[in-house]
């Protein structure tokens, strides 16, 4: 069999302030201290742990910027190369000849070992990549 429970509110009506104490205590907003994240800041340090924990080390300090300048040069080894672009590329007697800028990279760099002799053309390469392939009797064309 269910109770019939009166509602609190019905206690308090008519007594002017409904159980908060003193008519200023309870209005507005005023010792909520903010909504949601507010206090959260720096100097804050009664909260700073349960913020760590929830958003980790990145909530506070500096974050850096984002240069709008920058060019993302996408740079290939000439190790990954032979590994991954040796079957796409096409041979002509001794030699394979690869176009980077078809397979998508624009700069060719120096590490790892060449086996192969390789034409390469490409928009730039480092010295060391250079000096490599043409060691080996390859040659890069700029382009």
């Amino acid at each position: 069999m269910t109770v019939l429970k009166r509602k609190k509110v019905r206690k308090y009506r008519g007594s002017h302030t409904h159980g908060g104490g003193s008519k200023k205590k309870r209005r507005g907003s005023g010792n909520r201290g903010g909504f949601g994240m507010a206090g959260t800041g720096k100097r804050a340090d009664q909260k700073k742990p349960s913020i760590l924990k929830e958003f980790g080390n990145t909530y506070f300090g500096k974050k850096g910027f984002v240069s709008r300048n920058k060019k993302n040069i996408k740079a290939i080894n000439l190790e990954n190369l032979e590994k991954k672009y040796l079957a796409k590329a096409k041979k002509e007697t001794d030699s394979y000849h690869l176009n980077l800028n078809e397979l998508g990279y624009q700069k060719l760099l120096g590490t790892g070992k060449v086996t192969k002799k390789l034409i390469i053309t490409c928009l730039s390469c480092s010295e060391k990549a250079k000096d490599k392939i043409e060691k080996i009797g390859g040659k890069i064309i700029k382009g």
